[in-house]
């Protein structure tokens, strides 16, 4: 039998919402939302706020990517919208099932210059799988409905619905639609078998597995078919811990020698883009597994495409029924490029250098963090750093801002994981530049009882601009900051507590005290300005 609701248009929409497993709402206030506050409020229904609006979508993005379910963020009209851009914009690049509920002006007055009077859906629509404006309340369930459903259906990504004023105000009757989980796409077995066959007949394989494989729940899936094939495997994005750091299929430091060396690279749920050197690999043919056909990559022509559920084409994988070349030369080589690169990195994160280098940091917190600590990272040149030392050992425990590079994910991220994981470390890696945008939101962490540890490296400069802008033009300009700011008082002024670390000796003991305080506590640490994470350009 078919579920009536009837109530104000918060009241419509929350039924929908939690019908679909949505726990949480995110949100800064704004009058035009006040009926979603109250059926919140009414229900004993959770809502977090905080002081700016991108912030509220980077929270409900990480609690769509930690927990593989639909993540809100509620939002009033115009500026609130449009501050919420940036995070919308992020959640779509990285396949974040993330619903923006937006105030809209009255639309009975319309044109005539209601406060925060605009059209959002021109703004939101490139950035989103679906945007629309629901003119009635009665049509509420079912618009919030099918956007959820949207949401969740591979290639996942945001959502965007908003309300006339009269709409979300009034007071409906509606039934509400039944919940029905996205079927799998089924790929095409051809091309399944053509995949499964170039990898099992290549002499020197290797897989770069990445977050559409944890988004997809395919991470069993995938270590069967690693392990099945004989692969070694590196990861990226959410893909990290798929194979836990001690799995003899496990690899992260020898990715140079891998991909230089390999005759069949297989990308699988993540994007051939600057990160993996736009699906260019020399002469190695490259078998490129997507979730959904759209993400074909057009820029290059793979040997080989399967579309589909990644747990399905992974387990066909693991079970090829054709003959299988012998891999154990190759992994033994890589194996020892990768131990080589790691004793080279414990040499550099003992380091007793003054001022402290960015790998030290990274050493003392390898120390620290638990094995299902959730670690964000906010920044460029000091994150960088985070991708080459730390090894999560679980999948489902790393955030950054993805391909998009959006800095001020951190305060927000940091909300939602700590929302999701009120028991684990919630740990964020934090640029003194990425630090600007978002610190201020401590507060709303201090206020909420969110305690966070955030450690900022802090070298005064906008380290991916300036050594590469010296580099090209034997100058920089707009490349630096106070060096030596004390980030921590800030924390401290907002109700958190913090301590600046000069010396790498001390790094140790005040984690330790980052850890144990129970509250947001940020760790200002005073890193060389001449450190460079040695990159090429991604600007192309």
């Amino acid at each position: 039998m078919t579920e009536r609701v009837e109530g104000h248009g918060g009241q419509l929409a929350l039924a929908a919402l939690r019908a679909h497993g949505v726990r949480e709402m995110f949100t800064l206030s704004g009058g035009h939302v006040f009926p979603l506050y109250d059926a919140a409020h009414t229900a004993g229904f959770p809502l977090y706020d905080v002081r700016h609006e991108q912030s509220a979508v980077f929270a409900a993005e990480a609690v769509a990517k930690l927990n593989r379910r639909p993540g809100l963020a509620v939002l009033t009209a115009g500026p609130g919208v449009t501050n919420g851009v940036s995070g919308l914009t992020s959640a779509f690049f990285n396949a974040s099932p993330v619903l923006v509920l937006g105030g809209r002006a009255p639309q009975f007055r319309w044109g005539s210059g209601s406060l925060q009077e605009m059209d959002h859906l021109p703004l939101v629509a490139p950035v989103t799988k679906h945007a629309e404006t629901v003119f009635g309340a009665d049509d509420i369930p079912r618009a919030v409905s099918a956007a959820l459903t949207t949401a969740l259906t591979p290639h996942r990504g945001p959502v965007f619905l908003d309300f006339p004023l009269e709409a979300i105000f009034s007071v409906g009757d509606a039934a509400l639609p039944e919940v029905v989980a996205p079927a799998p796409i089924e790929a095409d077995p051809e091309a399944v078998a053509r995949a499964a066959g170039l990898i099992a007949a290549a002499h020197r394989p290797v897989i770069i597995a990445g977050s559409d494989v944890y988004a997809g729940d395919a991470v069993d899936a995938l270590r069967a078919a690693a392990e099945a094939l004989r692969v070694p495997v590196f990861t990226n994005g959410m893909g990290r811990g798929a194979l836990p750091p001690s799995h003899p299929l496990a690899f992260a430091k020898a990715r140079r020698v891998a991909l230089s060396g390999a005759d069949v690279v297989v990308v699988v749920g993540t994007p051939l883009d600057f990160r993996l050197a736009f699906g260019d690999f020399g002469d190695a043919r490259v078998v490129h597994v997507v979730d959904a056909p759209s993400q074909r990559a057009t820029h290059v022509t793979p040997a080989a495409s399967p579309a589909g559920d990644l747990r399905l084409i992974l387990t066909a994988f693991a079970e090829h029924p054709g003959d299988r070349v012998d891999h154990d030369d190759w992994v033994a080589r890589l194996r020892e490029a990768e131990d080589a690169a790691k004793a080279r990195d414990a040499e550099a994160m003992a380091a007793e250098t003054d001022p402290i280098r960015p790998a030290r940091v990274y050493g003392e917190l390898r120390r620290v963090l638990a094995p299902d600590a959730i670690t964000i990272g906010d920044g460029g040149d000091f994150v960088s750093y985070a991708g080459k030392y730390l090894e999560p050992a679980q999948p489902g425990t790393w955030l950054d801002p993805g391909p998009y590079g959006c800095l001020g994910t951190g305060m927000g991220y940091a909300m939602g994981a700590r929302v999701s994981h009120p028991d684990r470390q919630v740990c964020v890696l934090m640029g003194d530049g990425a630090a600007g945008f978002s610190l201020m939101d401590v507060e709303s962490l201090v206020r909420q009882k969110l305690p966070v540890v955030i450690v900022v490296g802090n070298n005064g400069i906008w380290g991916l601009e300036k050594h590469p802008m010296r580099a090209m033009y034997g100058y920089d300009v707009a490349a630096d900051l106070q060096p030596g700011l004390r980030y921590d008082k800030v924390v401290e002024a907002l109700g958190g507590a913090g301590e600046t670390v000069e010396k790498a000796g001390d790094l140790a003991p005040a984690l330790e005290r980052a850890f144990a305080s129970g509250v947001p506590y940020l760790v200002n640490v005073l890193t060389d300005p001449a450190d460079a994470y040695p990159r090429s350009s991604n600007l192309a």
